[in-house]
């Protein structure tokens, strides 16, 4: 039976609907691996986490910290459940309001018996318990017990003051130094307080990989310096860091070497540093070559107890700039809702209960001794009052996002990696909110529905009902954004409908984040069970699934009758190029989106609102810097640059080559399709595939597989220093191996052989992985024995190597851009060559049914990681770069960036709470500083919300009137199928132009020097017509609008005018 960890992969790429079943065994932690480390993934499994109150926010942390794979969970929450819970809470339902014991007694189950099951079914590997022993969370006996054994204490629900800093103190004085950890989500509030102890070691203090550079020169100066390589970006490092070096070349070895030893760093520039105490004055030669490493050094923090906290706070981390004085205002706020909670048997304000909002707006006054409400009173009055309003509320959207900063808490006090909040925390989303508590938003009792009712009112709620949104990926947000809709109400109503699509299929790996799916759903479609999770956890939602790519080629389906019925969109993708084709989209409808990313334990939001906000693809991060062609051909100095030249070399080895095959054999007229300037190489490559090394047995592929090897580990690097031996200058008289430039090393076979750095048999994997896949390719049965391989290579016979003379190889990106140029001209002189080689191929017909196996590179096949790694390290090994195990590589070759739970949970949160100023909860016209676009960074931690940015303007005078129009603008035409004359009239009519020319796509279909004849017949068709005819293709049956782009001059001026697209409704 599959576990929800095994084979577990963290990347954040497209893949194929129907991708076969992974065999991959690797590891059942993987993910959280990368995410915490193996030293924090060690700790984290002995680690015993304790959660009281097990509402929204409780259940928000316990899903968290069990899917990152901690040991041993227990719940304590014996409360019976209330319809403020579902609003927030996943694991109950209106029916759990007044379920009994199992018995049939009338004994109620309390909410931490009714999560419990859901919850221990995330991770099977985590015990999940229910403390039995706490008869209620004012059980002062009870609860303090729990800190005994427990390594952090979770409360995320109201208890008094006194027993907050009871169980605080026990905390600190436990045994187990056990972290103290108190949050609270009430409406669109929320507060966190952690307390890590007097002495609290964070071994890596964001998470980052530690900076690493190239050596350009040592210095032999006292004190030594060092200059790095420029070209490789800035070193990183700041004074007082400690490096590591290795594979130094020169300093007389006075430099140890050995990756090991550490040495301080003084910094002197962005490419320079001083290493202090260390004397190089006396050696003979400077360093020419080395790398570097950054060493992360454990930080020590220090905490303040609960009840000191309380009083003095200290600094308190910002969460928006545009609030610089919100938190210490909530910090006076929660505290007055204490007080007025202990008055009141620890119960906070009915809503809409007028009395007693004002009664904490009074205890706030009363306990404002630093004058805080004196700077803006009604601003603040504002505040206290919605906070001790919706203070019961338990709001889906607050609770993700404080479940995911919590749960990164919990992580980070069990295994010491990252930087955790000291002392409080505030965040709120106050802009969400109408300007006064509203009056009629008593709670029914019975309703999903009543917290939010509680906070925006029926009329809010209703208008979360009837949404019709887009949710475009049902992955790792596409679930909790999904979660988070079903308890708000999204689409739950009558005339509400949500349409999800993925084309993905569930896999084993998926199911550590994507917490909608069990190992049952494996296979199955993303969208479809994702939608069947939503209906379960409010089965009146209405949703329609959908397994197409949402793309140019399935606007049949996702056309202009769909996106003409919605009210929004919602991106859960994980490439660039779909979200810029969702982002075309919501700008010619004019919808709003909701995008949202994560990259570990960073994440981002961004809203978009139609002429408010600019679009998403308004600004776009610089392409990515690619390696130079000579760089990973002849002069490598860097893993990445090992890895791209082996995923290169696994492409064309194991799959182009058989594509190439397999082209040839099914197409007669196949070599007449191949580019002219790479005809030679690829019939070249089909005879050596297809006949000269063409296998019979797996012995055949051993045996290939070790000639490989000889070929370019050892033969293509003698013959590169053949041509550039290691004592050979330049014109300029400097050595030409110096600097990026590693003088390379010819490997010598050794099936023993083990690396240094990542410990690794590369010799012997290449062999084993390499034969393998061969046999693949051509449906030869494999077998991985070293016994085996042992045999067959000893028999093996290699040719002994001779150097080429008049062998090319180019020096320098430019020497390889002429080589290829000349190569490109020199086609024709090969065609006889060509022709010969075609003429000696096999027949297709004489091989009929005979077809190869191409195989595509996956990250996630052990067998072609295997290869990858250990092509790249012989490679490494070459050039004296240091080696990386699988995972590591497998991270580099896939660019990996983990998907995690919290980071997922925070930022689907924070776009929810846009979605409701959407919805128009403010119940006012909102500005563009009323909408937040989100950075976070949990491993800091950070998190900075800001105003998006406005779209560009472009300036335009049209009837002698200024406009100012932007990406969002459109001249929008719904005046039916009208005739090419009637449109070029209309804009004669409705805005003094001239129009010069209509282009539709890449299709003029009017201009002013064309044929007189042809025009005056289109000017009579109709617009539909005129773009069928000339694009010569038929418009579908739901398409509604037809786009075109004008040419137009002011008939007053004759100055042309810059116009936006047309939109023009033809049916």
């Amino acid at each position: 039976m599959g576990h929800r960890y095994d084979g577990i992969v963290c990347g954040r790429v497209v893949v194929a609907a129907q991708r076969r079943q992974r065999t991959s065994s690797f590891g059942k932690f993987t993910a959280t691996r990368r995410q915490g480390g193996e030293t924090a993934l060690d700790e984290r499994r002995g680690f015993v986490g304790v959660i009281v109150g097990i509402s929204g926010l409780g259940v928000e942390v316990a899903k968290n910290i069990i899917l990152a794979g901690i040991s041993s969970v227990t719940l304590c929450d014996p409360e019976l459940p209330n319809s403020f819970d579902l609003g927030g809470n996943l694991s109950l339902s209106v029916g759990d309001l007044n379920k009994c014991d199992e018995d049939g007694s009338d004994g109620k189950k309390g909410r931490a018996d009714l999560c419990r099951d859901q919850l221990s079914e995330l991770n099977e590997y985590v015990k999940v318990d229910v403390a039995s022993n706490v008869t209620s969370l004012q059980d002062e006996a009870g609860l303090l017990k729990l800190v005994e054994g427990a390594s952090v204490v979770v409360i995320t629900v109201p208890l008094s003051t006194s027993l907050l800093a009871a169980m605080n103190d026990k905390c600190r004085a436990s045994i187990n130094k056990t972290r103290f950890i108190y949050a609270l989500s009430t409406g669109v509030f929320s507060t966190i307080f952690c307390d890590f102890g007097e002495s609290f070691v964070v071994n890596d203090k964001d998470g980052e990989n530690p900076a690493t550079s190239q050596v350009e020169n040592i210095l032999t100066s006292n004190p030594a310096v060092v200059k790095v390589l420029e070209d490789h970006g800035r070193h990183g490092l700041e004074t007082g860091d400690h490096v590591t070096f290795s594979k130094v070349k020169g300093l007389d070895g006075l430099l140890s070497s050995d990756g090991k030893s550490t040495y301080e760093v003084k910094v002197t520039g962005p490419f320079t540093f001083e290493l202090p105490g260390m004397d190089a004055s006396a050696c003979s030669e400077p360093a020419t070559q080395g790398y570097i490493t950054q060493v992360k050094t454990p930080t020590t923090m220090s905490f303040k107890p609960y009840r000191e906290a309380l009083v003095d706070h200290g600094e308190l981390m910002m969460s928006d700039f545009a609030k610089f004085d919100r938190p210490p205002l909530l910090h006076l706020a929660y505290r007055a809702l204490a007080s007025y909670a202990e008055a009141h048997n620890m119960a906070y304000p009915q809503p809409g209960d007028v009395t007693a909002v004002k009664e904490v707006w009074d205890l706030a006054k009363s306990l404002d001794f630093e004058k805080i409400l004196e700077n803006n009173p009604a601003a603040a009055e504002r505040i206290v009052l919605h906070l001790a309003s919706g203070s019961r509320s338990v709001l889906s959207p607050m609770c993700a996002t404080l479940g995911g900063i919590v749960g990164q808490e919990v992580l980070k006090a069990c295994s010491g990696k990252f930087t955790p909040i000291n002392g409080f925390f505030y965040f709120d989303a106050d802009e969400c909110l109408p300007e006064a508590p509203l009056a009629d938003v008593a709670p029914t009792g019975t309703s999903r529905y009543d917290s939010t009712i509680a906070v925006f009112g029926k009329e809010a709620q209703q208008k979360l009902l009837d949404l019709n949104y887009f949710l475009v990926g049902a992955g790792a947000i596409g679930c909790e954004m999904l979660k988070n809709w079903a308890l708000m109400g999204v689409a739950c109503g009558e005339k509400g409908k949500i349409h999800i699509t993925d084309m993905d299929r569930i896999e084993r790996s998926n199911l550590s984040r994507q917490f909608l799916f069990r190992n049952k759903d494996i296979n199955e479609f993303k969208s479809a069970a994702g939608a069947r999770a939503a209906h379960e956890m409010n089965p009146n939602i209405n949703i329609v699934h959908y397994q197409e790519k949402v793309g140019a080629d399935t606007e049949d389906i996702f056309g202009d009758d769909f996106y003409d019925k919605l009210d929004g969109v919602c991106t859960a993708l994980d490439n660039v190029e779909a979200r810029l084709y969702v982002d075309q989209r919501v700008l010619f409808y004019h919808l709003p989106m909701l995008e949202s990313g994560t990259l570990g334990t960073k994440g981002n939001t961004q809203v978009v609102i139609p002429h408010v906000t600019e679009n998403y693809g308004a600004t776009r991060d610089p392409p990515e810097k690619s390696i130079p062609v000579c760089t990973l051909k002849n002069f490598p100095n860097q893993i990445q640059h090992t890895l791209q030249w082996a995923r290169d070399y696994f492409e064309g080895e194991f799959k182009q080559s058989g594509e190439d095959v397999n082209s040839y054999l099914s197409d007669p007229d196949y070599a007449e399709s191949v580019q002219q300037n790479s005809r030679f190489e690829t019939v070249m490559a089909i005879r050596k595939t297809l006949v000269d090394e063409r296998p019979v047995s797996f012995e055949d592929c051993v045996v290939w597989a070790r000639l490989k090897f000889e070929k370019i580990f050892n033969n293509q690097i003698r013959q590169l220093l053949h041509n550039f031996p290691e004592d050979q200058v330049t014109t300029s008289g400097t050595k030409f191996w110096s600097g990026s430039k590693r003088c390379p090393k010819a490997l010598v076979f050794d099936l023993n052989d083990k690396c240094e750095d990542a410990q690794m048999r590369n010799h012997f994997d290449f062999i084993v992985a390499a034969a393998n896949l061969r046999a693949h390719m051509f449906g030869i049965k494999g077998r991985t024995d070293e016994e085996y391989f042992v045999e067959v290579l000893q028999n093996v016979i290699v040719p002994d190597f001779a150097a080429k003379e008049g062998v090319k190889i180019a020096a320098n990106e430019a020497e390889a851009k002429e080589s290829e140029n000349a190569a490109s001209s020199a086609g024709g002189m090969e065609e006889s060559e060509v022709d010969q080689i075609l003429s000696s191929l096999p027949k297709p017909g004489e091989l009929a049914g005979f077809k190869l196996n191409p195989i595509e590179f996956d990250k996630d096949m052990d067998d072609h990681m295997l290869f990858v790694t250990a092509c790249s390290n012989l490679r490494a090994l070459n050039y004296s770069i240091p080696t990386a195990d699988t995972h590591r590589s497998r991270a580099i070759a896939g660019r990996i960036i983990p998907a995690i739970a919290t980071t997922t949970a925070l930022v689907t949160g924070l776009i929810c709470l846009e979605l409701y100023k959407i919805i128009g909860t403010p119940q006012k016209e909102l500005k563009i500083d009323a909408y937040k676009n989100g950075f976070v960074n949990l491993a800091i931690p950070f998190m900075t919300l800001s105003e998006p940015t406005p779209p560009a303007t472009t300036k335009a005078v049209v009837k002698g009137k200024e406009w100012d129009w932007t990406a969002w603008d459109s001249l929008d035409m719904n005046m039916g199928d009208i005739t090419l004359q009637e449109f070029i009239q209309y804009f004669e009519t409705e805005y003094n132009l001239d129009v010069s020319m209509i282009s539709h796509g890449v299709s003029i279909l009017f201009s002013f020097f064309a044929n007189k004849k042809k025009l005056a017949e289109r000017k009579k068709m109709k617009m539909s017509e005129v773009c069928a005819s000339v694009t010569k293709k038929e418009l579908p049956s739901n398409q509604l609008f037809l786009i075109f782009e004008i040419i137009a001059n002011d008939l007053d001026t004759d100055e042309e005018v810059e116009l936006p697209y047309v939109k023009f409704r033809f049916r």
